[in-house]
């Protein structure tokens, strides 16, 4: 018996390996930039998951393909195949044009793309649970959403050498008159 539970609990972990893995070394530190936001507020660490970053990919790689990697959430309603189902932080980035005329992609680590978005707090109120006018704090309350629990992330660059990176959360966050923590 003792060993049917060894099994069961080996079966287990391994199911969830593919589900749950460290990030990829194309996304270094994301995991660690995220918390560190999160670590703040006293908010559980988030992890990472392939689905979610496979989920990621079908989308930025939809923009690239369909969108010139254009800055477009996924849609909340009717979104058919592209359905938004977990919470979604996006990140957009021109190219550089050379002297050439050439352009070259910018070249940003992940631990920036999670400051650029952390950068928003300044942004939040949390006593009115808003964002100042005219301003943009949503990817900031999507990290720090207290009951999101996973992250998994993905890029694309497009023929102009622009790029678009998204990372999605589990459990989806940023509901209406909720704080995020």
């Amino acid at each position: 018996m003792k060993y049917l539970h060894i099994f069961l609990l080996l079966t287990i972990l391994l199911a969830n390996a593919s589900s749950f893995a460290n990030e990829p070394a194309q996304f270094s530190g994301i995991i660690d930039s995220h918390n560190q936001v999160r670590a703040k507020h006293n908010l559980q660490p988030l992890t990472w998951s392939n689905s979610l970053a496979q989920y990621a990919r079908q989308w930025v790689d939809h923009l690239a393909e369909t969108q010139n990697c254009e800055m477009i959430h996924r849609p909340n309603y009717d979104g058919g195949e592209f359905q938004q189902i977990y919470g979604e932080n996006l990140f957009w980035a021109s190219a550089v044009e050379l002297a050439t005329g050439q352009n070259q992609q910018q070249q940003f680590t992940p631990t920036e793309i999670v400051k650029a978005w952390a950068e928003e707090e300044s942004f939040y109120d949390y006593q009115t649970n808003q964002c100042q006018a005219g301003e943009d704090c949503g990817h900031y309350t999507q990290m720090v959403w207290h009951e999101s629990q996973q992250v998994g992330c993905a890029i694309a660059v497009c023929g102009d050498k622009s790029q678009i990176w998204a990372c999605n959360y589990h459990p989806r966050g940023n509901y209406i008159g909720e704080r995020p923590y």
